[in-house]
């Protein structure tokens, strides 16, 4: 049975899709502040689904507290909210968050979304089991730790940067195009847009300081890793 956690302050929300969720058989814990919802965390939910406006911390700083916390780096966070628009969506790319839905949404579709993200997780999690540490010019990245070095030095990449920074540099050379990597980070069943994948490119290259240009962008095309030989 998997659990998740919902936070959103208001009540009426939080029981309406709870009881939702429960009729799928989810174990649901419910919070509806970030800081009850870090006491939370401690029980270790499959994922969560995180309200972006609530008052004293905001659901993008709550995101960040968890994502530091090595032991809950690797839970999806669906961001929910009423808000519209570009900004925070971009915003909540930029953190590496696992979804973005907006209010109002069914609770048939966000239970969808739930198993789909779930699904994808737990295909990521098999498929690193069975890929090997990779070194790699500057790059150390190691899939156990789920940890990367960039000249020995410990970088911090969310769940989705990582993959994809491991996904390119394991195909060095091979020229990738947006739906390949979507196909391969997000899977099929997740619905993301190109522009996803451009936000999570730049958010690496930053964290790949002076090695930047170790992604290469092929113009109308994709992005590959530099191959020297």
């Amino acid at each position: 049975m998997s659990k998740i956690l919902l936070v959103d302050d208001e009540v009426d929300i939080l029981e309406f899709l709870k009881y939702n969720l429960e009729l799928e058989k989810f174990e649901v814990l419910v919070s509806s502040n970030g800081k009850d919802a870090l006491n939370k965390i401690s029980q270790k939910p499959d994922l969560i689904v995180l309200d972006i406006m609530m008052p004293e911390m905001d659901g993008f700083e709550l995101y960040q507290k968890i994502k530091s916390d090595k032991n809950y780096q690797d839970i999806p966070i669906i961001f929910l909210t009423a808000k519209s628009g570009e900004t925070d969506e971009i915003k909540g790319l930029n953190l590496g968050a696992s979804d973005y839905i907006q209010k109002p949404i069914s609770p048939k579709k966000l239970i969808a979304r739930i198993k789909s993200n779930l699904r994808k997780s737990v295909q990521m999690e098999n498929k690193t089991k069975l890929n090997e540490n990779l070194k790699i010019g500057p790059l150390e990245i190691d899939v156990e730790k789920f940890a990367i070095k960039v000249d020995k030095k410990n970088k911090f990449f969310p769940r989705k940067e990582f993959q994809l920074l491991y996904f390119l540099a394991s195909n060095p050379g091979k020229v990738m195009n947006r739906e390949t990597l979507l196909k391969e980070i997000w899977g099929n069943d997740v619905y993301v847009i190109d522009r996803t994948i451009d936000v999570h490119i730049r958010k690496v290259r930053e964290k790949l300081g002076k090695y930047s240009e170790l992604i290469e962008t092929i113009k109308g095309v994709g992005y590959r890793f530099k191959h020297n030989e």
